[in-house]
């Protein structure tokens, strides 16, 4: 009965681990896929055209040019490789300013031969209207429509998804804001972070310790809008005030508040990484004249550093998830920093602030997953980095 027991129990602990992983497997793949289908879409809003008079020989634009053209920051075609003339956009509800009801008709019936006409009228008109609209045999041209480039979403540095008439998906701005904020909240916490864990493990008293403790470790338990809400009625206006900033929530804020949640978990994996070295290599150290402070870095750090390596990935890996309170202090702008005093936006906030907005399977839902594998990939290289730093701390020891 008691060999029936442990096999039951052996297999229901496989069991539970098999499908464990096969459930994450399909998450990430699930993952994958959804951000891949980006690439399939096009540039252009899908169902609309962008029409051109006969003259034009335009034939590509890229989404930050068409966004160029319509905010009427490009004025003339020459700078796209087209003919020295300037640039007349015109969108669908520009109709009812040219055009009378009746003209357009009540269901805007003649509004297709209508903008067909007005199109072939004015040479350096670009028309963005509906596919559908516009009448079968018309003397024009059209802006071919292609495939969203990987290289316009890696390298672009304008985050505008719901822009037309071509939405741009430049993600480099969000990457920049996802790694400014979390390197400085690791520059704030980790020397904090390891002093305050070589004090509770090696001078603190039991009894100041077994107060610490305990303390340290409740500040896990504080949800991260508490910690967002404290950084918006206390750190945002005072730094708004020391570096006379027009607006307190910046990078910085975010970076001091992701520092202040990282804390408890370096602190807390350090101290006890710290305190596992063994009694016998202190008492050795001590017993050939090292100094309790050179014991420390000569021999205690060193020894626990796989253990203070760990903590630092994890408070890393709180820093660089970091959701509601990094979208409450940094200002959640979608721009390249140049300085960690401007307000940014983070990877983590940008999924957290639009998913529930973005249209399910279109192009905007999609660029959100793809924001999602490419937090994965970091967190990802972070565990290598850790692993790598583990082995070679265990190969040095050996």
């Amino acid at each position: 009965m008691r060999r029936i027991f442990e096999k039951a129990v052996k297999w229901l602990l496989t069991a539970s681990g098999f499908v464990t992983s096969i459930v994450i497997l399909l998450i990430i793949g699930f993952l994958f896929t959804e951000g891949a289908g980006l690439f399939k879409e096009k540039v252009i809003e899908e169902g609309y055209v962008l029409a051109l008079n006969r003259e034009n020989n335009v034939k590509e634009l890229t989404a930050a040019q068409i966004k160029a053209i319509f905010d009427e920051d490009v004025t003339n075609w020459k700078e796209f490789g087209g003919p020295d003339m300037r640039i007349e956009p015109f969108r669908l509800e520009d109709a009812d300013k040219l055009f009378t009801e009746e003209e357009l008709g009540g269901q805007y019936e003649n509004a297709g031969s209508l903008i067909a006409s007005l199109i072939e009228a004015h040479p350096g008109m670009v028309a963005f209207v509906p596919e559908s609209m516009i009448p079968k045999g018309a003397n024009l041209n059209f802006i071919e429509d292609r495939s969203i480039s990987p290289k316009e979403v890696f390298a672009g540095s304008e985050w505008f998804p719901t822009a037309t008439p071509a939405p741009l998906f430049g993600m480099w701005p969000l990457l920049a804001g996802t790694l400014w904020v979390s390197l400085f909240a690791i520059l704030f916490a980790l020397p904090f972070g390891i002093s305050i864990a070589v004090y509770m493990s090696e001078v603190a008293s039991e009894r100041v310790r077994g107060f610490l403790k305990p303390v340290i470790e409740l500040l896990n338990g504080i949800p991260s809008v508490v910690y967002g809400f404290f950084g918006l009625i206390v750190i945002v206006p005072l730094l708004q005030q020391v570096f006379g900033l027009p607006v307190g929530e910046s990078g910085l804020a975010g970076s001091i508040v992701l520092a202040i949640m990282a804390l408890p978990t370096i602190v807390t994996v350090a101290e006890d990484a710290m305190r596992s070295c063994p009694r016998s290599l202190r008492e050795a150290s001590l017993a050939l004249g090292a100094t309790q402070w050179q014991t420390v870095y000569r021999v205690v750090i060193p020894s626990s550093m796989s253990g203070i390596a760990s903590g630092v990935v994890l408070g890393i890996g709180r820093a660089v998830g970091e959701t509601m309170a990094v979208l409450m202090v940094t200002g959640n702008a979608a721009a390249v920093p140049s300085s960690i005093l401007e307000p940014l936006r983070t990877i983590p906030a940008t999924i957290a602030a639009e998913l529930g907005e973005a249209p399910a399977g279109g192009a905007h839902y999609q660029s959100l997953f793809l924001l999602g594998v490419i937090l994965f990939f970091i967190t990802f290289f972070i565990n290598l980095c850790v692993e790598y730093i583990s082995s070679r701390n265990k190969a040095k020891n050996s």
